[in-house]
């Protein structure tokens, strides 16, 4: 949580006799440096939308926007244009490091990482590894397609991303590795049920990559949770875990569908516990995709037994109204319920997440 404090909040303070009169000009001072030396941590404001933006557009068009005519530079260009283009934002995330900017710091270093897939991609190409793979065009495929040949860029990024993570330590490193990981998710379950077999995509092989989705992204759920264990810095490294585990974790469980009452049942008390894991370890990304399962289940619970009924309308109406209401309660006593349910934790445990929530 983050307070919002002027500098009429301290004389308020000092009228109410909460802070000798004369303490209020030094402490402003003080929390005013205090300010001035996080000032470029990660906020909601237009410098920082700006920041994100421009990045995101850089990271865009390395990997999700490039488009077939790339191709045309051959194996060979596409791989020394990725390292030219890497060399470039090298130098620029340590001259933003110098200038202490750590966002665009930050998104030049994770562009680095962006780009080592598409320079694996050209040396690949290069050396005619790829020549088999009719279906896949370039590397725009790379997004779109799951193909199990994908992983040797997904073991490569995921090296470099740990190794420049190591080097300037800064959050937003962890996206590309998150979405890497998530990928591999999808390339490694191929992978395992021989890609290459006529029938790979027939029910079990299918049942299979969604069993496999499952677990894949409950281990990168337990990775963010021992990164969190273990980080003592404040900044909020495992967000980008917790959000593209929870991706695969939950994509492969709604995935599997019941038409059994008892399948439901347990599919919306595992979104309950999502929900709980949120409160508890404040991580709203729990809370929404919980939300939504447990939304999903209502909404089909209410379509088998009002169907043909003119109640139909009328119970998904009362399911969206009595949602927005457990909102506007769990808003109001969020902090209550989520003290209480952080009473069960270690204390080490909960002074480390009560640390976190000072620290937003």
């Amino acid at each position: 949580m983050t307070l919002r404090i002027q500098r009429t909040d301290l004389d308020a303070a000092s009228q109410a006799g909460l802070i000798p009169a004369n303490a209020a000009e030094p402490l402003w001072h003080f929390l005013a440096a205090r300010g001035a030396a996080a000032g470029d941590a990660p906020r909601f404001d237009f410098t920082h939308v700006l920041y994100y933006l421009g990045g995101m557009l850089a990271i865009g068009a390395m990997s999700l926007f490039m488009t077939l005519g790339w191709e045309e530079f051959g194996g060979w260009g596409i791989f020394f244009i990725a390292l030219l283009y890497a060399g470039l934002a090298w130098k620029l995330a340590e001259r933003f490091e110098r200038m202490a900017l750590a966002v665009p710091c930050g998104l030049m270093a994770a562009l680095v990482v962006v780009l080592v897939p598409l320079a694996v991609w050209g040396l690949q190409n290069a050396f005619g590894l790829w020549a088999e793979a009719s279906h896949i065009k370039g590397y725009r495929d790379y997004h779109a397609y799951i193909d199990w040949r994908w992983i040797t860029l997904e073991f490569v990024t995921l090296i470099a991303g740990t190794l420049m993570l190591y080097r300037w330590r800064t959050p937003f490193l962890v996206m590309p590795i998150a979405v890497t990981l998530w990928y591999m998710s999808m390339d490694l379950a191929v992978f395992l049920i021989a890609a290459d077999a006529p029938h790979y995509w027939n029910e079990a092989a299918w049942t299979f990559r969604k069993w496999f989705s499952l677990a894949f992204g409950l281990l990168m759920l337990l990775g963010a949770f021992w990164a969190e264990l273990r980080s003592r810095s404040g900044k909020d490294y495992p967000f980008w875990l917790y959000l593209f585990g929870l991706m695969a974790f939950w994509g492969g469980l709604s995935s599997l569908g019941s038409g059994l009452l008892s399948g439901k049942l347990i599919y919306l008390a595992i979104n309950l516990l999502l929900i709980g894991i949120g409160a508890v370890l404040v991580r709203r990304t729990f809370v929404v995709f919980g939300a939504l399962g447990v939304a999903i289940v209502l909404g089909d619970l209410s379509h088998h037994y009002f169907r043909d009924s003119w109640l139909f309308p009328l119970a998904l109406t009362a399911i969206g109204l009595g949602i927005i209401f457990a909102g506007i309660a769990w808003r109001q006593h969020e902090a209550r319920l989520s003290l209480r349910l952080r009473a069960w934790l270690p204390e080490d445990l909960r002074r480390l997440i009560e640390a976190r929530q000072t620290t937003r």
